[in-house]
């Protein structure tokens, strides 16, 4: 009996690494299975996200933004960190118009991706539309500063395009004629985009970057009408007066309907004609002009409401009226005559009286206009 139970029990031994051998095997099985089934599972799950997100795409591109936020969203509940996901619902928010929403989703990306330029874009037009101008272009700094991929590298210029016109809009034309320098630098010889950068450096008073904007269209293109008025526009601002009246007669040819440049053109030639301190102008010519400009002032003076001056606050010096009364007798062609030195009096007196009237009635135009421009380029000489 007890060799019997020995044997048994040898026997038992002998099947135990069999035994062993064989739940490996179906434990290794049940795992594979359990992984297959998980990673079907996973796979299924990412298949419907990427479906999700297919439709939400196309409805973000058409501009169906409540049914693109409904897409994304489906799009997340099988992919809740999905970035691009979240990323495209945000977009799909700001469409929607909502902002504060758009915000949170596009903030957790920021912390998560700190370069990404396309975040830091959104960021700075939420900005914008919530009035937050500091905050806006320090967006906009990230996003032209970001790490752009090729194909998106437009969105670059994109950026910095939005913040030079948000510079503008808030009066900031230094910091905007700075970024319009940085971005001149990376375009290339397009037409059109010169075109747009030269009508850009002009709305920031950076007239030379502008002039040389506009030539560079005019090279590829001598009869684009848009690029000859801002030429012309520039060159006058420059006063470069004969450049000027070129471009600005090429424009009003090139396009009848450009009042703007057809008025430029008319006081380019005033104040080519107007400038006793032209040089090699005969001196009979320069006393008919210092009598015409003196009476033009004083008529400027006459409409314009200047604010009282009491006595004390006048000092020792007259009034503009009174300066002009005073001095109104001895400017004429033959007192000019006699007296060569009263034209220097007669015009500083104008100018005084053109810059003065400016300044209380607003941008005068015509030969009032021109008187400015030449009183502005002969200051300080």
């Amino acid at each position: 009996m007890a060799s019997h139970i020995i044997a048994r029990y040898r026997f038992h031994l002998r099947q135990r690494p069999a035994i062993l051998v064989g739940l490996t095997v179906v434990a290794i099985a049940f795992f594979l299975a359990v992984t297959g089934l998980s990673r079907a599972h996973q796979a299924q799950r990412q298949a419907l996200g990427n479906r999700w997100f297919s439709r939400g795409v196309a409805d973000l591109n058409a501009q169906r933004f409540e049914a693109a936020v409904t897409d994304f969203r489906a799009a997340l509940l099988y992919s809740p960190d999905e970035y691009s996901y979240q990323l495209n619902l945000a977009e799909a928010l700001i469409g929607q118009g909502h902002r504060a929403q758009a915000w949170a989703y596009l903030m957790n990306l920021r912390d998560r991706e700190p370069d990404d330029g396309l975040v830091s874009l959104e960021l700075a037009r939420i900005a914008v539309q919530r009035g937050e101008t500091d905050d806006a272009v320090r967006y906009y700094h990230n996003a032209v500063y970001a790490a752009w991929p090729p194909q998106q590298e437009v969105k670059r210029r994109d950026a910095r395009l939005e913040l030079i016109e948000l510079l503008l809009r808030n009066g900031a034309k230094a910091q905007a004629q700075g970024e319009l320098i940085a971005l001149a630098e990376s375009l290339g010889p397009d037409p059109i985009q010169q075109e747009r950068i030269g009508e850009l450096f002009l709305r920031a008073g950076d007239y030379q970057h502008a002039l040389g904007a506009f030539s560079d269209v005019l090279k590829a293109d001598p009869h684009n009408a848009a690029a000859l008025a801002g030429a012309g526009y520039a060159a006058l601002e420059l006063r470069r007066l004969p450049i000027a009246q070129q471009y600005l007669r090429a424009a009003v040819a090139a396009n009848a309907n450009d009042a703007a440049s057809e008025e430029r053109l008319r006081t380019t030639q005033l104040v080519m004609n107007l400038d006793p301190f032209r040089r090699q102008i005969p001196v009979n010519e320069r006393n008919k002009i210092v009598v015409q400009a003196f009476q033009t002032a004083g008529e400027r003076l006459r409409s314009c409401k200047m604010p009282a001056v009491t006595a004390a606050s006048a000092g020792a010096r007259p009034t503009l009226k009174d300066a002009w009364a005073r001095l109104k007798p001895q400017i004429t062609e033959q007192g000019l005559r006699r007296n060569p030195d009263l034209m220097e009096t007669a015009m500083d007196l104008v100018f005084r009286i053109e810059r003065d009237t400016s300044a209380v009635c607003g941008s005068p135009t015509g030969t009032d206009l021109a008187l400015l421009l030449i009183a502005n380029m002969h200051e300080g000489t």
